[in-house]
C-alpha cells in the first residue's frame, strides 16, 4: 500500500496521534530501507508496552506503508475508537470462539492483496521479568508460510520506560527514545512446500522469533537469555512451588498437633 493510499481514517489517526508521540518520546528508528517498497509483507514485532503500538505503528506510518494490526474485537465495538479501528482496516481477532480464524483468513488475504500486516507474535504483553521476548504464537507462521510473503523481524525499546508493562501511570520526564530497529526478512524458505505440522510452524515461529530477538539485543546492548520465557512453564512452576509450600504447611500442622498431644497425655511409657 503506498502513502497516496493510505486513506482518510489513518490520516486522521495520524493527526491526533503523531503531535503527541512527537513532543513527548524521542525516536531512533533504523532499517527502514527493510521495508519492503511495494507487495504484501508482515512485520513481527516484540510487545513490552501498551503505548507500544502507537508508537510503532508512528515509525511504520512514516515509512509510507502503514499496517494493518491485529487486535481484540473488543476495542472494535467502543465508539470513535471502534470506528478509528474499522476505518483504518485492522483486523479482529476473536479469541477462543468460532471465529478465532478469521483473523488469520483476513490476515492471508491482506497480504495477498499487497497489504502489510503487524503481528505481535507473543499475543500479549511480554511476561519475561527482564523484557525479553517470550515463546510466541505460531499464527505469524501460517500466514507466513501459506503466503510465503517476506517476513520482516521488528524489535522496539523505549515505550516500556514511559509505561511499563502492567503500570497505570506514565513516567513521561526525563523524555524518553523510542528505538526501533527492523532487520532484513527472516530466512524461511526451508519451511515452504513442507506439511504444515505443529512442529514445522513451531521451528518457523522460532526463526522468526531468533531474529526479533538478536534485534533488541542490537538495540539495548545486551546479550539475550539462551532460552525463551515460556509464561506456561512459569505457571506450572509457580503451582508446584505453592503445592509444595500447602504440603509443607499440612506437615507441619501435623506434626504440631501430634506434639501438642504427646505433652497434653504424655508418652506411652509415661503413662504406664
Amino acid at each position: 500500500m503506498s502513502r497516496r493510499r493510505i486513506g482518510f481514517w489513518y490520516r486522521l489517526a495520524a493527526v491526533i496521534a503523531k503531535p503527541p508521540l512527537v513532543v513527548l518520546i524521542k525516536r531512533d528508528w533504523r532499517g527502514m530501507e527493510n521495508i519492503p517498497a511495494d507487495g504484501g509483507f508482515i512485520t513481527a514485532v516484540n510487545h513490552n508496552s501498551h503505548i507500544d503500538p502507537f508508537a510503532y505503528a508512528h515509525f511504520q506510518y512514516n515509512t509510507g506503508r502503514v499496517p494493518r494490526f491485529l487486535a481484540k474485537h473488543g476495542l472494535f465495538k467502543k465508539g470513535f475508537i471502534g470506528a478509528v479501528m474499522r476505518g483504518t482496516g485492522q483486523i479482529p481477532v476473536y479469541r477462543e470462539t468460532t471465529n478465532a480464524l478469521s483473523a488469520f483468513r483476513a490476515a492471508i488475504d491482506a497480504v495477498e492483496r499487497g497489504e502489510c500486516v503487524a503481528f505481535y507474535p507473543e499475543g500479549t504483553l511480554t511476561r519475561d521479568p527482564d523484557l525479553w521476548p517470550m515463546t510466541a504464537k505460531t499464527g505469524v507462521a501460517r500466514v507466513a508460510l501459506q503466503t510465503k510473503c517476506p517476513v520482516i523481524p521488528v524489535a522496539q525499546w523505549g515505550a516500556n520506560l514511559v509505561l511499563p508493562p502492567y503500570a497505570k501511570k506514565p513516567d513521561l520526564l526525563p523524555r524518553k527514545t523510542h528505538h526501533v530497529l527492523a532487520g532484513p526478512p527472516v530466512d524461511l524458505e526451508r519451511f515452504y512446500d513442507r506439511e504444515m505440522t505443529p512442529d514445522l510452524l513451531k521451528e518457523a515461529t522460532e526463526a522468526i522469533m531468533d531474529a526479533i530477538t538478536a534485534l533488541l539485543g542490537e538495540l539495548r546492548g545486551e546479550q539475550p537469555p539462551q532460552r525463551r520465557y515460556d509464561p506456561r512453564e512459569a505457571r506450572i512452576a509457580q503451582r508446584r512451588k505453592a503445592s509444595a509450600a500447602v504440603e509443607a504447611v499440612e506437615v507441619n500442622t501435623l506434626e504440631g498437633q501430634a506434639g501438642s498431644a504427646t505433652l497434653e497425655h504424655g508418652s506411652p511409657e509415661e503413662s504406664k
